[in-house]
């Protein structure tokens, strides 16, 4: 893979502010890729593309991509188990 600029995952707060209810970046995940567990903000978000692309801290497997046309926004969380949201 080649060297790219990336963030951490609390760049994803905004996008995904507006997809969910919950702070998402707190949010526990676990990569379907892998297995590792974490907190959402751990993981590297790329926006340098059509979308944003957020990406495992263990392996670099594509955890989510979020892309926004002008009428839809389209989510892909097929490289997490699952995302676990507090309740509390």
């Amino acid at each position: 893979m080649t060297e790219a600029t990336y963030l951490d995952g609390n760049a994803a707060a905004g996008a995904l502010s507006e997809l969910f209810a919950v702070d998402i970046t707190a949010a526990i995940t676990r990569c379907a890729g892998c297995g590792h567990v974490g907190v959402f903000a751990e993981s590297r978000v790329y926006v340098d593309a059509p979308g944003m692309v957020a990406r495992c801290v263990g392996c670099e497997g594509v955890l989510l991509r979020v892309v926004t046309t002008g009428e839809d926004t389209y989510l892909d969380l097929r490289g997490l188990t699952y995302l676990r949201v507090s309740s509390s």
